[in-house]
C-alpha cells in the first residue's frame, strides 16, 4: 500500500483548516489568551459613600447632628449622663455596609471622639463626638452682674462693689456639676466665704477631677451696659447691676435729649445675681438710638445702635405661577425663585400635589393648595417651601432648603384653610398613626447655614430638617389635626436661642401632612395657605 509522506499530510490538513476558517479562529483564541495574561484587572469598584443615617444614645438632650460631608456626627448628652459609659440605642447606616465597631454593642467612652469605620468596597471613617452642657452656678450676696464661669480654664470670677469686704462674702447659690454626681474638696455650701485671696477647689464629676479657682473682683461702677442687640423694631438690652435691687434701662433717639424709661415690669431681673435684661419695642427701623442701664442714681455706659430694615416675604401671597411643561412652578416665568414644591417629581406621572387656587381669604388673587396624593402606590404629601427642588432620587426627592435672609422678625403671620383626612398610608414606625386625623404643619426657622440645607427623603440616606440643630437660631410652628371653619388667620411666634446671632437663611415650610417626609398621611388631606408676612415687634 502506498502511504503519503507525513509532510504532505500536515500540509494537506493545514490547507483544509485554512480554507475552513477554523485555523484562523484557533490562532485568534491563542493570541487572546496570551494577551489576556498581560492585561491587569484594574477596573475600580464603584465609589459609593457609606453614611450614618441615624444615631441616638441613652440620656440624650436632643437628636444627633450628622454631617454627611465631613463624616462627623455629634450626640448631645444630658449632664446626668456619664460620658465614659455611653450606650447607643439607635445606629443605622447605608444598606450593605459593615460597621466597626457596631455601636449597638456595649458601651463607649465619649470623653474623647471615637472612630467608626463603615466599609463597602472602600472604607469611610466617621468621627463621633459628644457634646455635654453642664449647668454651673456660683453667686454671692450683693454681687454685681452675673458670675463669670469659664469651663475651659476652670475659673470662676464674681464681681462685688468697691467697698465690699472680700473676707466676709456670703455664698447664696453654688452648683459646679450634676446633682448627685459631683464632689467638691474642700466642700463649699451656701454661707460665709473668704475671697480676699483666690481659693482652689477640686471638682470631681463621674470620677474625673478638675482643679477650679474662684476669684472675687471689686468693680467701681455699680451698673454696666453689657450688650445691646438692635433688630428692626425691637432692641434687646443686657446689663449688670447690684443683686437684689431693681435695675433699669433707658433709651432715646440719637437726635433727642429726652430719655425714655423702660417700664419696670418689662425689665427681667435674674434670680440670684445682678444680671437683668429687657426688650425695647416701638422703635423705628433704620434709626439710631442711644441706650443705657440704670441702678439707683448710677448709670451704665451709653451705647449707640442702629436698627435694621424690615422686609416683605417675597410673594407671600402666592400670586405668581407658571407652567413649565407639566410642572406648576410657584414663581413668575423668567423671574426670581423664592418658593418651590415637589411637583417636579409627581409631574413625571402626570400628577401635581401643589397647585395655584382661586380659593383665597379675600376672594381674589391666588393661594397655594397643597394636597396629599398617592403616586405609583406611594404617598406624596403636598408642600410649598422656601428653597429649590434639587433632583429625583428613585421615587424620592432631594431638596435644597432655605433662602438667604439676615433680618430678625418676631413672628410669622398669615391665613390658612385645612381639610383633614384620616391617615390611611403609614410606613414602618408610624403604623400607630393609622386611622387618626392627618395634621398640617407650618413652620418657620432662621438658621446660620453656610449653604442651602439638603433634604433627602430616601430612607437609605434620609436627612430631614431638625429644629433642635445648633445651626437653628429661631424656630416656631403650627400643627393642626382638625378642619378649619373656612379661612383662619394664624400667628407663629419665633423662639430665639440668642438675640445676638444673625441668621444667614430663612426657611418656611407649609405641608399638608405633617409626616409626609416619612410617606405617612391621609390621601385627600389638603392645606391652603396665603398672605404670609412677618411681624417685627
Amino acid at each position: 500500500m502506498h502511504h503519503r509522506p507525513y509532510r504532505y499530510s500536515i500540509l494537506h490538513r493545514y490547507s483544509i483548516l485554512q480554507r475552513s476558517g477554523i485555523l484562523r479562529s484557533a490562532l485568534a483564541a491563542v493570541c487572546l489568551i496570551i494577551l489576556t495574561g498581560c492585561i491587569k484587572n484594574d477596573l475600580p469598584f464603584p465609589r459609593i459613600s457609606q453614611d450614618i443615617i441615624s444615631l441616638a444614645v441613652e440620656g440624650q438632650t436632643q437628636g444627633a447632628e450628622i454631617d454627611l460631608e465631613r463624616y462627623e456626627a455629634k450626640v448631645y448628652l444630658s449632664e446626668d449622663t456619664d460620658p465614659s459609659q455611653v450606650k447607643f440605642t439607635d445606629f443605622k447606616y447605608s444598606e450593605g455596609a459593615t460597621a466597626d465597631p457596631d455601636l449597638l454593642q456595649g458601651t463607649y467612652d465619649l470623653s474623647a471622639p471615637i472612630i467608626v469605620t463603615l466599609s463597602r468596597w472602600q472604607k469611610y471613617q466617621w468621627v463621633i463626638r459628644a457634646v455635654q452642657e453642664i449647668e454651673r452656678r456660683f453667686a454671692v450676696e450683693g454681687q454685681i452682674g452675673e458670675t463669670l464661669i469659664d469651663p475651659s480654664t476652670c475659673r470662676i470670677v464674681v464681681r462685688v462693689p468697691e467697698k465690699a469686704s472680700l473676707r466676709r462674702l456670703n455664698i447664696t447659690d453654688i452648683k459646679l456639676g450634676p446633682e448627685g454626681h459631683t464632689t467638691i474638696v474642700p466642700a463649699l455650701t451656701p454661707g460665709a466665704i473668704n475671697l480676699s485671696r483666690p481659693i482652689r477647689v477640686a471638682v470631681t464629676i463621674f470620677g474625673k477631677t478638675q482643679d477650679w479657682t474662684i476669684f472675687a473682683q471689686r468693680v467701681e461702677d455699680a451698673v454696666t451696659t453689657k450688650r445691646v442687640d438692635a433688630w428692626s423694631r425691637v432692641i434687646w438690652v443686657y446689663g449688670d447691676g447690684p443683686a437684689g435691687v431693681k435695675n433699669g434701662v433707658q433709651y432715646r433717639a440719637e437726635n433727642s435729649d429726652a430719655w425714655i424709661d423702660v417700664p419696670a415690669d418689662k425689665v427681667v431681673q435674674a434670680e440670684g445675681s445682678g444680671a437683668f435684661s429687657t426688650c425695647i419695642s416701638g422703635v423705628e427701623p433704620l434709626t439710631k438710638y442711644v441706650v443705657r442701664t440704670v441702678s439707683g442714681t448710677s448709670y451704665g455706659e451709653e451705647v449707640t445702635v442702629t436698627t435694621a430694615a424690615t422686609a416683605d416675604i417675597p410673594d407671600g401671597n402666592f400670586e405668581y405661577w407658571h407652567l413649565n411643561g407639566k410642572v406648576q412652578c410657584p414663581w413668575p416665568e423668567g423671574g426670581p425663585r423664592f418658593w418651590d414644591t415637589g411637583n417636579t417629581g409627581t409631574a413625571l406621572v402626570g400628577m401635581l400635589n401643589v397647585t395655584p387656587s382661586d380659593d383665597t381669604p379675600t376672594g381674589s388673587g391666588k393661594s397655594a393648595r397643597c394636597e396629599t396624593i398617592k403616586v405609583l402606590g406611594k404617598l406624596a404629601a403636598g408642600s410649598i417651601y422656601t428653597g429649590e427642588f434639587g433632583r429625583i432620587d428613585g421615587t424620592n426627592g432631594i431638596l435644597k432648603f432655605g433662602q438667604k435672609w439676615t433680618l430678625r422678625p418676631v413672628a410669622l403671620r398669615g391665613s390658612y384653610k385645612f381639610k383633614s383626612s384620616n391617615i390611611n398610608v403609614a410606613t414602618a414606625g408610624f403604623e400607630h398613626l393609622l386611622n387618626r386625623p392627618d395634621s398640617c404643619h407650618i413652620y418657620v426657622a432662621l438658621a446660620d447655614w453656610t449653604a442651602p440645607y439638603e433634604i433627602r427623603t430616601n430612607p437609605k440616606n434620609r436627612q430631614l430638617f431638625d429644629p433642635s440643630s445648633p445651626s437653628i437660631i429661631a424656630y416656631g410652628e403650627l400643627v393642626r389635626g382638625s378642619d378649619t371653619s373656612g379661612w383662619e388667620e394664624f400667628t407663629i411666634k419665633l423662639k430665639y436661642r440668642a438675640t445676638d446671632r444673625v441668621p444667614t437663611y430663612l426657611q418656611i415650610t407649609c405641608a399638608g401632612s405633617k409626616y409626609g417626609d416619612y410617606f405617612t398621611g391621609g390621601v385627600g388631606t389638603t392645606l391652603w395657605v396665603d398672605q404670609l408676612y412677618f411681624q417685627w415687634e
